[in-house]
């Protein structure tokens, strides 16, 4: 099964994702059907950005992820009433996160010793960047996107008629 789409226009190109995304938002505070629309990247460029992490932030990334493991599971216990005495669920989750945090920081630590006082992670971002950011729209209503983005005073590419721009779509 191909899927087929309708043929569409470039009717603006912007150096940013976010330009873009404005002139998307004016067209749908002026009523314009923009599931018809598109926003395509030119030019893609794969960016990874690479930094260390020091032994405390990442022994604190464990305790977070271990008090909040602790927290969901003393939740669970609570509120499935498979403590006894009963106790309220937020009790338990209270405690879960104090000994998860605790378990964290022992793993933290832990980790460092054995890594001989040597603990530096490496973190990587990868974030996909473009030259130029195209605002596509159905060519059957190519027009209409050009004059109301016009009348928003946002700057597009092709030829705008003089009348379209005089009628403003509700």
């Amino acid at each position: 099964m191909s899927w087929r789409f309708p043929p569409q226009q470039v009717v603006a190109s912007y150096q940013t994702h976010d330009q873009a995304e404005r002139a998307v938002d004016h067209l749908a505070d002026a009523r314009f059907p923009v599931e018809r629309t598109a926003i395509v990247g030119r030019g893609l460029t794969s960016v990874e950005t690479i930094g260390r992490m020091s032994w405390r932030d990442s022994t604190l990334r464990l305790v977070g992820g271990w008090a909040v493991a602790g927290a969901v599971v003393g939740l669970v216990f609570g509120l499935l009433d498979w403590v006894t005495p009963l106790r309220a669920a937020f009790s338990l989750a209270l405690w879960g996160l104090f000994f998860g945090a605790l378990l964290g920081l022992f793993a933290g630590l832990l980790t460092w010793v054995f890594a001989g006082g040597r603990r530096q992670r490496v973190m990587h971002s990868h974030v996909y960047r473009a030259d130029s950011y195209d605002l596509l729209v159905d060519s059957e209503l190519a027009e209409r996107a050009r004059s109301t983005l016009v009348l928003g005073g946002f700057p597009v590419t092709g030829a705008v008629r003089k009348d379209a721009i005089s009628f403003r779509h509700p």
